[in-house]
């Protein structure tokens, strides 16, 4: 029963997704919003919505740890297994903006998460939580990137005159039925979801952070993971580093401050060794793209960022 609702909430997530992404982007086009904020936000929201709507419930439901688990696992496997896959199906090219601007924003989210979650060690307290306080904080560095988004949509009015011609355009009512659609898929295959995964972690004796960092990570980053190899078979591999930068950030500051601000996290499984890893991760990607291979991340690259990841799930399996 718990597979059942776990691959049955999956399934309910992507089609939500898929829909909520589909009718936001195409009310987006009426009211001619440029392309690059599409992309920066409806569409790296379209792919965090599973983050989002599992971690929501999580927390609701008191599963804090699958609430964390998922957003750093989700980011972890972005990073390291969804650009390591896309780099061996062709190499990256990173812009230079990419490695001034948004890489750099990423590793800023993950330090911010590791300080947030880091009470005893630098406050002395009993333990970690993810207060209300740190949400509102979180969101507030949310509210910071949404501007910066705008910001370069001001500062390129040629785009904001450029049709993106790969989205649909629907009538105003299928739009909104569209997201209406997709965004009740989204809070019924949360739920079920989170039950699934909550009810295999009890019945196989492990711990809700390893369901968490592993299976409900790697579920709901399938959307950036389509995304990515789509996009390297179409011969346009950059996208995946703008679909995981996108994805990265809206996980940590809205994804994670949404749901503590709606209830204090406790950490208990999830631990400074993911969190570092974490934020290696995010380093580690900045420096294949500036050091080696003039802005390019190889294949050679993109294997060892899989190593890394694989590396990574063998110690949390071994530490079970």
């Amino acid at each position: 029963m718990n597979i059942l609702f776990l691959i049955g909430g999956l399934l309910l997530i992507l089609l939500g997704a898929n829909g909520l992404t589909d009718g936001a982007a195409s009310v987006a086009k009426h009211f001619r919003i440029p392309s690059i904020v599409i992309g920066l936000t409806i569409v790296a929201f379209g792919t965090s919505a599973p983050e989002l709507t599992v971690s929501i419930s999580s927390a609701l439901k008191g599963s804090a740890d699958i609430a964390i688990g998922n957003v750093v696992g989700s980011n972890i496997f972005n990073t390291l297994m969804i650009v390591g896959c896309t780099a061996l199906f062709a190499p990256i090219v990173v812009t230079r903006n990419t490695l001034q601007r948004e890489i750099p924003l990423c590793i800023l989210s993950s330090f911010t998460l590791l300080i947030c979650a880091n009470d005893i060690l630098l406050d002395g307290s009993k333990e970690n939580i993810l207060s209300i306080t740190d949400g509102l904080l979180l969101l507030c560095f949310f509210a910071i990137f949404m501007s910066y988004t705008f910001a370069i949509a001001q500062n390129n009015p040629k785009e904001k005159e450029e049709e993106t011609e790969d989205i649909k355009k629907f009538p105003m009512w299928k739009s909104v039925l569209y997201i209406l659609g997709g965004l009740g898929a989204l809070i019924a295959g949360g739920s079920f979801f989170v039950d699934g995964a909550s009810g295999i972690a009890r019945s196989l004796g492990v711990s809700e952070s390893v369901i968490g960092l592993t299976l409900v990570a790697g579920g709901t980053s399938l959307p950036e993971l389509a995304t990515s190899i789509v996009a390297a078979l179409k011969k346009n591999p950059e996208i995946a580093i703008g679909n995981v930068i996108g994805s990265n950030l809206f996980n940590v500051f809205f994804v994670l401050g949404s749901s503590a601000s709606i209830t204090p996290l406790h950490l208990a499984g999830i631990n400074n060794m993911d969190l570092s890893v974490l934020v290696g991760s995010s380093i580690l990607l900045w420096i294949f793209g500036s050091f080696f291979g003039k802005r390019t991340i190889t294949r050679i690259e993109g294997s060892i960022l899989i190593l890394c990841y694989i590396a990574y799930t063998a110690a949390l399996i071994y530490n079970l």
